[in-house]
């Protein structure tokens, strides 16, 4: 008898660890999918309590409603050859429900690495490389955000339909010290350009040729714009 108890005790056990493991909660906002032996099935689940096959399924839970995915330190080089750095930008995403099987099966459950991480670093970087540190920093920087959310939408719409792009945030980007330095020095020129004339023009003929052209060029139309006129 002491057997047969003994023999029950671990069929139970097993039994109540095959019902812990096969019951599941799909939290609200999210969509369950499902593997077999690594195999994506096309079973998926809504919120809820749901039952799959103990030790032989598994499953991962992929959030639908609204997100915000921070993409970090950003490099981009300008088309004059001066590297800059964007601490953090910010995609405010969500998934249509009914698109996660075809994107899971395509770009993993982690997809936001492939479609959102990794084209943020493509786009910026096509984006600086064709125009200059004055544009990216300053001339077009107001439109970065608006012109990235379009162009990731429009690729997702081919790529990944049912992923939606609600919006983009872009950080300021971190120049070199010495070029930011020159950048606040025209600011000032340009909030006063008839204060302190001499140590303007002296400052517009400091600022780096080989590196900071744009600067330059900015610093001396200033000048010539009120009227000044270069030594």
């Amino acid at each position: 008898m002491a057997q047969w108890g003994a023999i029950f005790s671990i069929i139970a056990a097993l039994g109540g660890a095959a019902l812990l493991t096969s019951v599941h909660k799909i939290e609200e906002g999210h969509t369950g999918v499902y593997y077999r032996g690594g195999a994506l099935l096309t079973t998926t689940s809504g919120p809820g309590f749901h039952l799959m096959l103990p030790f032989i399924t598994t499953y991962k839970s992929v959030q639908t409603t609204l997100q915000t995915d921070e993409v970090k330190n950003v490099p981009c080089g300008t088309s004059g050859g001066v590297m800059i750095y964007f601490d953090r930008i910010e995609v405010v995403n969500y998934l249509i429900p009914s698109a996660v099987y075809d994107i899971v099966r395509n770009f993993t459950a982690d997809y936001d690495k492939a479609l959102i991480f990794n084209k943020v670093h493509h786009e910026l970087n096509q984006f600086c490389s064709v125009h200059s540190l004055q544009e990216v920093y300053i001339g077009l920087f107001d439109q970065i955000d608006e012109n990235l959310k379009l162009t990731l939408q429009e690729d997702l719409t081919s790529m990944a339909p049912g992923l939606i792009i609600q919006a983009v945030r872009v950080t300021k980007p971190n120049i070199p010290e010495s070029i930011r330095r020159n950048y606040e020095l025209i600011g000032d020129l340009h909030s006063d350009p008839s204060a302190e004339s001499y140590r303007g023009r002296r400052t517009c003929q400091h600022l780096d040729h080989a590196v900071f052209t744009d600067a330059v060029r900015q610093c001396t139309a200033v000048y010539a714009d009120n009227g000044h006129s270069s030594e």
